[in-house]
């Protein structure tokens, strides 16, 4: 555990920081991370609802980005496979950043190919390329996240978070306000749908990806411990990637065809509607797990049937998992992954039916763009860098619990642009409040979760805590706009807000029991 949790930087040192060639670097790799993220969570949802797709099926999408999610189950791949000539030419980190960017630009062009007016074949094909987008950014995530926290001394991971937060939002305004403006420049409305508008917004977005590749083929490799590629074979690596294959693709089956047997228990639900949708949730729940357990035991299959190198799985998946358990304890463990699960369950929950209420509120996609993706983003990358600053200056704790009393608040806020409609005014102020807020929870977790890691196990043990952040969030947001439906607006936004409390009980919890005297990478 690093001791830079509580240790506390004069002012000098923490602006003295912002000077540093390998801060800025994580701004541009931020962009290209940041690119990928608003077309699954913003400007999809906006397409689809112009396309006549229906509300509750629009915020399912958000599903398609659960590929952050489960970061942690291919990022031992991304740490211990190489890449055949692009790893013995750019080095691990960025030859996988280079492939996960290329991924990133097929995905997008895919969906600049589909129309989803066209049927729910479309749809599906649209749900297909939305996936991959995830999978793909979710990989280069992987690798950028690994990359700081190789590239930068402990001390530094406050900064580097908030230059990166810059980077991603910026990244965020050109698929976010960029795509509407564009969309709405080619001439698409909600009342007058046009495909071709937004197929050729989602072929000039690509285009930005330059960006991070050409970062990529600039930067040096960051100095690691050494991978030990060496000591297994080509079949080896094989082996292992086709393992990964069939348990992904065990899971994948297991989650269709349970579809339809899901599907008629849900049509039987004949109770109040707030607990049909309750009870509709742990269904998908137990969808969930039975897909996990499938994979899972088809992965065990091939291990004891000596598919895969056995010492390659357990270095790769067993060991991250053993140190942190070790370096913790059980009790510690699970606080500190109970914290990380439920830090940004507010925030994702309302974010993935803001557009849709700002819609629904009677704001035009140019206001919506100009001031919610645009003006907000500009107020989260401000209060990325004032949290980095803060977090420098005065502690990772306690400016978690700071961004967390900030989240709830400024989720409550929103109550209040439900009951004065459309008003620019309060609009501007809630997205002031709601973005600095997120700019310095985020600059201040980030630098939490890297201060877990030791740096023996960098890409899995980030992988584990970044996925475990999203995933609880995620699987909620997919039903915002059923709740939404069922309560209305006011209730949601109170509900949200009221999620964000328990999360200072865990920061209070892991305060008390972390030991500061025992560095992780020790």
């Amino acid at each position: 555990m690093s001791n830079n949790l509580r240790f506390h930087h004069s002012w000098r040192q923490s602006l003295a920081v912002v000077l540093l060639p390998k801060v800025w670097v994580m701004l541009l790799l931020g962009f290209s991370a940041g690119l990928p993220n608003m077309l699954i969570f913003s400007s999809l949802s906006i397409w689809l609802l112009e396309a006549g797709i229906e509300k509750s099926e629009v915020t399912y999408f958000s599903w398609a980005a659960l590929g952050y999610s489960f970061k942690f189950v291919w990022a031992p791949l991304v740490d211990r496979v190489p890449i055949p000539w692009l790893t013995s030419w750019l080095g691990p980190r960025r030859s996988w950043m280079l492939l996960a960017q290329c991924g990133v630009v097929v995905a997008i062009v895919l969906m600049a190919l589909t129309d989803p007016a066209r049927g729910q074949g479309a749809v599906l094909l649209m749900g297909l390329a939305a996936v991959m987008l995830g999978f793909s950014s979710a990989t280069q995530d992987i690798v950028i996240d690994a990359y700081r926290i190789e590239a930068a001394d402990a001390d530094l991971q406050a900064m580097m978070s908030a230059t990166y937060i810059a980077g991603y939002r910026l990244g965020m305004i050109v698929t976010g306000a960029g795509a509407l403006y564009l969309a709405a420049y080619f001439g698409t409305t909600r009342e007058h749908y046009l495909y071709e508008a937004w197929r050729l917004t989602h072929l000039i977005i690509p285009l930005f990806m330059l960006v991070g590749m050409i970062t990529v083929l600039c930067i040096r490799e960051p100095q690691a411990p050494d991978r030990g590629y060496e000591q297994y074979s080509k079949r080896d690596y094989i082996a292992l990637c086709v393992l990964f294959a069939f348990a992904v693709c065990g899971f994948v089956a297991t989650f269709y065809f349970s579809g339809g047997g899901i599907a008629a228990l849900k049509a039987q639900l004949s109770l109040s509607h707030g607990l049909s949708l309750l009870l509709a949730f742990m269904l998908e729940v137990l969808r969930f797990a039975l897909a996990v357990s499938i994979a899972f035991l088809i992965a065990r299959f091939l291990m004891r049937a000596g598919f895969a190198n056995r010492q390659l799985v357990v270095v790769s998946y067993i060991e991250p998992i053993r140190n942190f358990l070790h370096t913790h304890g059980l009790k510690t463990a699970l606080i500190l992954l109970s914290l990380v699960s439920l830090f940004r369950i507010s925030d994702v929950l309302l974010g993935a039916i803001s557009n849709i209420f700002y819609t629904e509120t009677g704001f035009s996609k140019e206001e919506i763009a100009t001031a919610v993706k645009l003006f907000g983003v500009w107020m989260t990358i401000f209060g990325g860098v004032v949290g980095g600053i803060l977090t420098m200056r005065f502690g990772v704790i306690a400016m978690l619990a700071f961004s967390a009393l900030l989240v709830v608040g400024t989720n409550l806020a929103f109550i209040l642009l439900a009951v004065t409609g459309h008003n620019l005014y309060v609009l501007y102020g809630v997205v002031s409040a709601d973005n600095l807020a997120a700019g310095i929870a985020s600059a201040s977790f980030i630098a939490f979760l890297s201060a877990l890691v030791n740096v023996r196990f960098t890409a899995m043990q980030y992988a584990i805590f970044s996925s475990l952040m999203t995933l609880i969030p995620k699987l909620t947001a997919g039903y915002s706009g059923s709740i939404v439906e069922a309560v209305g607006y006011v209730p949601f936004f109170m509900i949200t807000g009221l999620l964000g409390l328990p999360v200072l009980w865990f920061i209070y919890l892991a305060a008390r029991r972390l030991d500061l005297a025992h560095p992780a990478g020790d």
